[in-house]
């Protein structure tokens, strides 16, 4: 009826606007390419880049494309089913994506923050996970020319993540034990209804 008020739930107050249906279908299509969770990939440790030639360079640019098309800002090879110490990463939309080849963390601060992150290999998952507020990394690009960044916030939080995958290392990994069983039961349940309704 004209005039009734609709109480609008917590979730719903904050949920995202809906995806415009090209996007979601992009997004969608990407994400297909994204191991999930249980994948054994996710879980070991990748090899270290010994030649930068052009199968690299297509490799990165591959995943150049998943991240944006999945709307992530952070992916790293094991996520596509590649055992290789590669990540990509784009914290601001305007900006260039970035390739990080065998990466190596030299120095973190002592300072540290904790914050939500989410895992495109995750569905559905946000914990809150502590990490260092900065970090200085070493790493080489897609061309094998030698980078060193000094990374603070959003950006050190997204290079520390995509480190971490790898070394096999999910978000799970480093939040609480009761944080972990939340979003194993969240897991659970939305792998249900997404059952039923299939």
């Amino acid at each position: 009826m004209a005039g009734d008020v609709v109480e609008q739930t917590e979730e719903e107050r904050h949920a995202p606007p809906p995806l415009d249906p090209e996007v979601r279908a992009r997004r969608d299509a990407a994400l297909r390419h994204v191991r999930i969770l249980g994948d054994p990939i996710l879980k070991t440790k990748a090899r270290a880049v010994e030649r930068f030639d052009d199968e690299l360079r297509e490799e990165v640019a591959r995943m150049a494309v998943l991240m944006h098309d999945a709307l992530g800002i952070g992916l790293a090879a094991p996520q596509v089913g590649i055992s290789h110490r590669v990540l990509v990463y784009r914290v601001e939309p305007d900006s260039p994506t970035a390739a990080l080849v065998n990466p190596q963390i030299e120095w973190s601060s002592r300072d540290e923050e904790i914050s939500e992150e989410g895992c495109l290999s995750l569905p559905l998952i946000h914990v809150e996970v502590e990490r260092p507020v900065a970090v200085l990394v070493r790493a080489r690009d897609e061309h094998g020319d030698e980078l060193v960044i000094e990374a603070t916030g959003l950006e050190a939080r997204v290079i520390q993540h995509e480190i971490d995958h790898l070394d096999g290392i999910l978000i799970l990994d480093r939040t609480s034990r009761e944080q972990r069983k939340a979003a194993m039961r969240a897991l659970r349940e939305a792998e249900q209804a997404a059952a039923s309704v299939a």
